[in-house]
């Protein structure tokens, strides 16, 4: 059976493990709301700043007392603390239930609520219902309700107690230190912090295009026009039936001797026949007419 929860009033606990789930409905212009707990002596104060559990020091160095994060659920949107009653220190007298409006004030936070659940039972209706109603509307920060100790148990109180200057005077006012010199808004969430940018590099030199659509070659084989020409070791190639200047550096043709015939086109040429080779008695056999019929 759910209790539902009036201002002041309180319920004892016999669960051992509590979980604290904060509720509100978002939507556009609806602030990011947070959870967060503070540990309190006897005095009403913290012991140290460890006591005070947030989003950038999401669990007690005792184990004892640590948020879950944040969860949709249905329409609504949840941040939840849950508390180890049996494990709390002895010195730990009251735990206490904030919602913080990210330095945004109350009213425009629609549907906020506080439901206790006991951890140990899963699927279980919630043990308490506290819906909370700002007083001014323009309290930024909410002490929703608190766990207190009676002896050797544990009871749940719906508070409702606002603060004005957020999530960092009501964590003064119970005793933890904050840096005067820090900025009024509250510290960057760990939840949303980004990983850090590697260093910026200067920016690529774009490589040069080559002339229209064509490759560039290398300055030492660049033949585009206006670019002076490497010289050249090699004979100078002669032209289409232009006698070529003779270079210092080109080489002696050697000429065939003057008695010797050139080819032409590629057809052979007779060679004469040596003067020892010739009979000086050699005669034609007798040719004509009369020799025909024979």
């Amino acid at each position: 059976m759910t209790h539902a929860m009036l201002k002041g009033s309180n319920i004892p606990l016999e669960a051992t493990t509590v979980r604290a789930v904060l509720r509100w409905t978002p939507g556009q212009g609806v602030p990011d709301v947070d959870a967060s707990a503070l540990l309190l002596g006897s005095d009403g104060r913290v012991r140290s700043d460890e006591d005070f559990v947030f989003y950038n020091q999401p669990r007690h160095p005792s184990g004892a007392v640590w948020r879950l994060g944040k969860k949709r659920v249905g329409e609504g949107l949840t941040d939840t603390v849950q508390a180890d009653l049996t494990g709390l220190e002895p010195g730990v007298s009251r735990v206490l239930l904030v919602a913080s409006a990210d330095g945004e004030t109350f009213d425009r936070v629609p549907a906020l609520c506080v439901l206790v659940y006991d951890a140990a039972t899963a699927d279980a209706e919630p043990l308490a219902r506290f819906e909370v109603t700002p007083e001014t509307g323009a309290e930024t920060a909410l002490i929703c309700g608190e766990l207190y100790r009676r002896g050797d148990a544990w009871k749940f109180r719906a508070l409702g107690e606002g603060y004005s200057n957020g999530l960092k005077g009501l964590a003064t006012d119970f005793g933890i230190s904050v840096d005067e010199s820090e900025a009024v808004e509250e510290p960057p969430r760990s939840e949303s912090l980004s990983l850090p940018l590697p260093p910026e590099q200067p920016p690529p030199v774009p490589a040069q295009p080559p002339a229209y659509g064509y490759p560039q070659a290398t300055s030492a084989l660049r033949s585009a026009y206006g670019y002076p020409q490497p010289a050249t070791t090699a004979a100078a190639q002669p032209g289409y039936g232009y006698p070529q200047p003779a270079g210092p550096q080109q080489a002696t043709v050697q000429q065939p001797p003057a008695t010797q015939q050139q080819s032409a086109y590629g057809y052979p040429q007779p060679q004469p026949l040596p003067a020892a080779a010739l009979d000086p008695d050699f005669r034609l056999p007798p040719q004509g007419p009369q020799f025909l019929g024979r």
